[in-house]
């Protein structure tokens, strides 16, 4: 409901009602849908970040390969629990978030920007601030795993496919004019 009609229009008893719970069974656990909203998006921000952390472990694959494999995650766990990836990508409702939300949220980025680091080092991600290019990699994803959550498209779309080789393409190094950058994966076309 936070990602779909939003915060504000999210009130305890259509909360309560589509739980199928009591509405005084929320004030038992959370002080108000404030609170509700910051655990679900602090379990999420921690879903992610250990996905990242899982991928960054195996330190064998080019940064291009762990960038395909968190992607990749995403656009699964947007099939399983979209409401989850959506909670995840959207900034809508950054203004509720208390300070541990937020803490979680820059965990996640810095753990994303960590592997374009590594990438930039190896020379196949452009030169530039990593943070940019997070930023961009991080928005194309986005859109796909919006997709995917709505249902207008699987997690192996075509679509899907092509965005993450978009992804890619984005951020990929050009060494100089006629120079072809670090190809995709094959799995991504």
């Amino acid at each position: 409901l936070f990602t779909t009609i939003g915060f504000r229009a999210t009130t305890t008893p259509i909360l309560a009602q589509r739980a199928g719970i009591a509405e005084a069974t929320i004030y038992r656990h959370f002080a108000g849908k404030e609170e509700l909203l910051n655990v679900a998006y602090l379990e999420v921000q921690e879903w992610a970040l250990a996905a990242v952390r899982d991928v960054q472990a195996d330190r064998a694959p080019r940064a291009v390969e762990r960038l395909h494999l968190i992607a990749r995650r995403l656009l699964q766990e947007a099939a399983r629990e979209p409401a989850a990836i959506r909670l995840l990508l959207q900034r809508r409702e950054q203004q509720y978030l208390d300070e541990r939300s937020r803490e979680s949220a820059r965990a996640f980025r810095s753990a994303l920007e960590q592997v374009m680091a590594s990438g930039k080092s190896d020379g196949v991600i452009r030169p530039g601030p990593v943070e940019l290019w997070t930023g961009v990699w991080l928005a194309v994803v986005a859109f796909a795993a919006a997709h995917v959550a709505a249902g207008d498209w699987h997690a192996d779309h075509p679509q899907a496919a092509l965005a993450l080789e978009a992804c890619w393409s984005a951020i990929a190094a050009r060494a100089f004019p006629g120079w072809r950058a670090t190809p995709a994966p094959a799995t991504w076309r």
